[in-house]
C-alpha cells in the first residue's frame, strides 16, 4: 500500500547585513517592517522611502497589527506590511506578530518575503527575527488538500534584511520541519491515513533519514501482553494496529537513549461503544497528532544531526465499534502486568500509551516525553492557549513552565501521585482506566500514566490542550492544528539540558 508522504522542502533563506538600500528592497515582493514600540524619525531614516513610511504609520491608529501597509514605489511595488514591539516583548507575543503580520503580507500572489527589524539591540533583532521566521516557514508550508485546483504556496523564498551580524537560522528550519511534518499528518484524512500507512509512511522517512525501524504487530503485541493496546484495537476491522519503534543513533552514540519520544496515534476516535456525538467526532482524525508531535521532534533531532541518542515509539490504532470492540466493564492486562478495569471506552488514549510507556521505560532512556491529545478536562483548566504537563519528578515544575515561556509554546504543570489514585480504585482490578464522575480527568489520567513507567525514569507527559484552535491558529502557526510540542522538546534538548535529569 502506497504512503501519503508530505511534501516537505526548504525554503531558501538569503541574508543581507548592514544598511537597507532600494536595490535590496527591489529583491522582494512583500516586506515585512518590525518597529519598536515606540518607531523614532532615526528608525525610518535607515529605510528607503523612510519619511513616506513614517507618515503612513502616523494616519493609523496606534496598537493596531499590522501598524500599516502600504507599497513602495519602486519596480516590483512591493507591499510593505509593518508592525510594531517592544524588545521586551515575550517570546509568544513576537510570535503572534509574525504569524499575523505574514497573513497579511501573503493574501496575495506568492513571492520573496522581506524580514527586517530596525531600532533594535542586535541581540532582540536576532531573536525576533527568528521568531517571525518561524511564522513565515509555517505558512509557506503547504497543509493537505485535495480540491481539484491545486493550492498555490504562499512564499518561494525568504530574505532577511539589515541585520546587524548573519543569523544562524539552522535550529529555526529545522524545527519548522518537524512542526510540518506534524501538522501535515495530522490534517490527513482518516480514510488516506489508516494504520498502515501510516506505518509505512513512518517507514519511509526512515529509510531516508538512517534511522532503525521497527513495527510491532498485533502478533507481536499479543507476545508481549500489551492488552491495554489491544483492548482499543480489538474494534478494528483488520490487524493494522501497531506500535512503532524508532532510533536515531549518530555516529559514534550507542547503548541507551538519552530521549525517548512517546505518541499517542489514535487514527480515528469514534469513542468506540461509548460513541461520541457528531460534534465531538468531526475532527477526531487529529486524535494522532500526538504520534505527528513525537515523529516531528525526531525529525528536527536528525535534521540537525543533534549528538544524542534518541528512541520514539508511536502508538497506531483507531478506536471504533463493533462486535468485538472493548466496552464498560471489560478487566484487561497491560505490558507490566497490572490489570485495568475499562469504565469509558472514550478514555482509550491513555489505554494506547500505556503499553507504550512500558515498552519505551524498560529501554533505560534518560528521560520520557510522550504527548498526546488526552483529556477534554485539560482544555477546561487551561483553555486551548497552553498546554497541560504532569511529571514523576515535580521538582521539573519550574524549568517546565520556563522552557514554555521561553519557546512561546506555554505549558502549565500539574501534579499526579498516589493520592490521586484513590479515585481510580477498582473492587475487580488493580485500577480503574478513568473515574465515572470526570472531574479532574487530566489529573488522573496523569496518574494513570505514571503507573506504567517502568525502572523508575524520569517522565514528561504533555496534554495536547492546545493541539488544536480556531483556523487563524496560535503563536507562529497560523492553521487549525497546531503541531504545539516540537519547538518545546527542541528547547529541552538545546537550552535546558533535561535530559540528565535524575
Amino acid at each position: 500500500m502506497t504512503t501519503v508522504a508530505p511534501r516537505i522542502h526548504d525554503i531558501r533563506i538569503f541574508q543581507t547585513t548592514g544598511r537597507v538600500t532600494a536595490k535590496t528592497l527591489d529583491s522582494v515582493d512583500q516586506l515585512l517592517l518590525i518597529l519598536p514600540a515606540r518607531p523614532t524619525a532615526a528608525h525610518f531614516k535607515r529605510l528607503p522611502e523612510g519619511k513616506k513610511l513614517q507618515a503612513v504609520l502616523r494616519k493609523h491608529k496606534a496598537g493596531s497589527t499590522p501598524a500599516f501597509s502600504t507599497r513602495l514605489n519602486n519596480k516590483k511595488q512591493t507591499l510593505v506590511v509593518a508592525g510594531s514591539i517592544a524588545a521586551t516583548s515575550s517570546t509568544f507575543e513576537q510570535l503572534t506578530l509574525g504569524r499575523k503580520l505574514v497573513a497579511a503580507a501573503t493574501n496575495q500572489k506568492a513571492g520573496s518575503l522581506g524580514i527586517c527589524a530596525v531600532g533594535f539591540k542586535s541581540d532582540d533583532q536576532a531573536t525576533l527575527v527568528n521568531n517571525v521566521i518561524a511564522a513565515a516557514l509555517a505558512a509557506a508550508f503547504t497543509l493537505p488538500a485535495f480540491k481539484k485546483k491545486a493550492t498555490p504556496g504562499k512564499i518561494k523564498s525568504i530574505r532577511l534584511l539589515g541585520l546587524d551580524t548573519p543569523l544562524d537560522t539552522h535550529r529555526t528550519q529545522a524545527e519548522a520541519k518537524g512542526n510540518n511534518l506534524a501538522r501535515w499528518l495530522t490534517t490527513l484524512p482518516p480514510n488516506l491515513l489508516d494504520a498502515t500507512r501510516y506505518a509505512n509512511l513512518v517507514k519511509q522517512l526512515a529509510k531516508e533519514h538512517g534511522w532503525q525501524y521497527k513495527r510491532l504487530g498485533i502478533k507481536d503485541l499479543e507476545l508481549l501482553s500489551a492488552g491495554a493496546f489491544l483492548a482499543v484495537a480489538r474494534g478494528n476491522e483488520d490487524d493494522s494496529a501497531c506500535i512503532v519503534h524508532l532510533r536515531y543513533r549518530p555516529e559514534n552514540k550507542k547503548g541507551n537513549a538519552d530521549l525517548c519520544l512517546v505518541g499517542k496515534g489514535i487514527i480515528f476516535d469514534t469513542g468506540g461503544t461509548n460513541l461520541k456525538p457528531f460534534q465531538s467526532m468531526l475532527d477526531m482524525h487529529g486524535d494522532m497528532q500526538g504520534s505527528a508531535v513525537a515523529l516531528g521532534t525526531f525529525l528536527a533531532i536528525s535534521d540537525l544531526k543533534l549528538p544524542i541518542a534518541v528512541d520514539c515509539w508511536l502508538a497506531l490504532t483507531e478506536n471504533r465499534t463493533g462486535p468485538k470492540a472493548y466496552k464498560s466493564q471489560d478487566v484487561v492486562t497491560a505490558a507490566n502486568g497490572k490489570t485495568i478495569q475499562t469504565i469509558h471506552t472514550d478514555a482509550e488514549g491513555r489505554m494506547a500509551l500505556a503499553d507504550a510507556l512500558v515498552l519505551a521505560s524498560r529501554e533505560h532512556p534518560g528521560i520520557i516525553f510522550d504527548y498526546a491529545t488526552l483529556t477534554g478536562a485539560c482544555i477546561n483548566a487551561v483553555t486551548k492557549r497552553y498546554s497541560g504537563v504532569f511529571t514523576n519528578r515535580p521538582e521539573l515544575h519550574p524549568q517546565l513552565k520556563r522552557i514554555g515561556v521561553n519557546t512561546g509554546e506555554r505549558v502549565w504543570p500539574f501534579p499526579i501521585g498516589k493520592e490521586f489514585l484513590e479515585d481510580l480504585k477498582s473492587d475487580t482490578a488493580d485500577l480503574k482506566q478513568c473515574s465515572p464522575n470526570g472531574f479532574g480527568d487530566h489529573i488522573l489520567a496523569g496518574s494513570f500514566l505514571a503507573e506504567f513507567i517502568e525502572n523508575d525514569v524520569p517522565w514528561v507527559h504533555m496534554d495536547l490542550s492546545a493541539a488544536e484552535n480556531s483556523p487563524k491558529g496560535l503563536a507562529h502557526v497560523g492553521s487549525k492544528f497546531t503541531g504545539f510540542g516540537v519547538r518545546y522538546t527542541m528547547s529541552v534538548i538545546l537550552d535546558e539540558n533535561l535530559l540528565k535529569a535524575d
